[in-house]
């Protein structure tokens, strides 16, 4: 239906499509839903269970909040972690093995005398 065909005579009819258009939208967006028990609902937990996830007592963990090394959260005086960005830190501070090292200084070594 043209949007500029709308008037008296066919309001019924443009009515009807704008209904049929919601409602498909509608059904659009309820499908488009997460259910609840897919949502990531992300919980903060307090110093004492960051420094169990990363195995580091809660001096070091200040220390690295301080040196802003540690990603973390401030409400007043209390510090707040979030597990996934806690694990996602400890992954990003992978150490290459001696044979990653050796292999990509090879690469590295190939590329330059071509």
């Amino acid at each position: 239906m043209d949007a500029y065909e709308i008037n008296f005579e066919n309001l019924p009819k443009a009515i009807a499509f704008l209904n049929d258009q919601i409602a498909e939208l509608k059904s659009m967006v309820e499908n488009s839903k997460p259910s609840e028990k897919t949502l990531d609902k992300k919980i903060p937990i307090d110093i004492d269970a960051a420094c169990q996830i990363l195995s580091k007592a809660k001096p070091t963990v200040y220390t690295l909040v301080r040196t802003r090394k540690i990603p973390c959260y401030k409400s007043g005086k209390k510090l707040y972690f979030f597990e996934d960005e806690l694990l996602e830190w400890i992954r990003n501070g992978k150490r290459k093995t001696l044979a990653e090292i050796e292999t990509e200084a090879s690469k590295t070594y190939r590329r330059i005398s071509k």
